[in-house]
């Protein structure tokens, strides 16, 4: 009963990576599965949210 889905689990590499400093870190392709922007300013986030601009996007260059 404790047991985690294999379709659950994350896989490094492909869902995420772990920064120079250790903190763990979701990839472009893990936001796009969850299916939704979780507002925290992501440094892969597919949605455009940023924390910097005033109106939560990203500036296009």
């Amino acid at each position: 009963m404790d047991r985690q889905n294999n379709e659950n689990k994350l896989k490094e590499g492909e869902d995420f990576y772990y920064s120079p400093e250790g903190y763990k870190v979701f990839t472009e392709k893990f936001h796009l599965k969850r299916g939704y922007c979780c507002k925290n300013g992501c440094r892969h986030c597919p949605y455009g949210f940023s924390l910097t601009d005033p109106e939560g996007r990203k500036k296009k260059r």
